[in-house]
């Protein structure tokens, strides 16, 4: 099937074929100042001829004709095959991605579970006490071990079971108030006599 682009190019490559084969190509170089010039006639001057390209008979013009005809329409059975096939490629690639089980991925063995553990290692290790701040830290790497490790679904269902589970109340902490010492005059002891 051509398209109006396929017809213009068409009707281009047969113009320019046929204008360039009814002329004859003269090549003259001008002997004094080496200037070339092309033209369909004769050379003005004392220029220098040389015959690029022969005048060509109607017979050769008929020939480049239907050659071109030819190799343009075998362009576009090619493109219309090339096409067929992309196509086809196209089906078969998504009936197979159809067919072709979901791929299960193992969490346990990426690299950001790997990551995700050594963290841990290192926030467990550097805990010399049990302050809250390390506490905190602490379950933020589990949690992020648990996530990478586990998946989006198996990390929903670990935080399904942590919110069901009673969690003991948060420390609190009270700082006595502040209360400037004032110092107290220091009795003088008295002489006795």
């Amino acid at each position: 099937m051509m398209t109006r682009a396929h017809h213009l190019l068409a009707a281009l490559c047969m113009a320019s074929i046929s204008a360039g084969a009814q002329a004859q190509v003269v090549r003259c170089t001008d002997v004094s100042t080496g200037k070339v010039t092309y033209t369909d006639g004769k050379c003005t001057g004392g220029a220098a001829a040389k015959e690029v390209e022969p005048r060509k008979t109607p017979e050769e013009i008929q020939q480049e004709r239907e050659q071109a005809a030819e190799a343009l329409a075998r362009k576009q059975q090619r493109l219309q095959a090339e096409n067929t096939a992309a196509e086809t490629e196209a089906q078969r690639n998504a009936q197979r991605d159809r067919l072709r089980p979901a791929k299960s991925q193992d969490y346990a063995r990426s690299p950001e579970c790997a990551r995700s553990r050594r963290n841990l290692d290192v926030v467990l290790s550097g805990s010399s006490g049990a302050t809250y701040e390390q506490n905190l830290r602490a379950e933020a790497a589990q949690r992020q071990v648990d996530l990478d490790c586990l998946g989006p679904d198996g990390y929903t269902e670990v935080e399904k079971a942590r919110a069901a589970r009673p969690s003991a109340p948060a420390p609190v902490v009270v700082a006595p108030p502040y209360y400037p010492v004032r110092p107290h005059p220091v009795p003088v002891p008295t002489p006795t006599p």
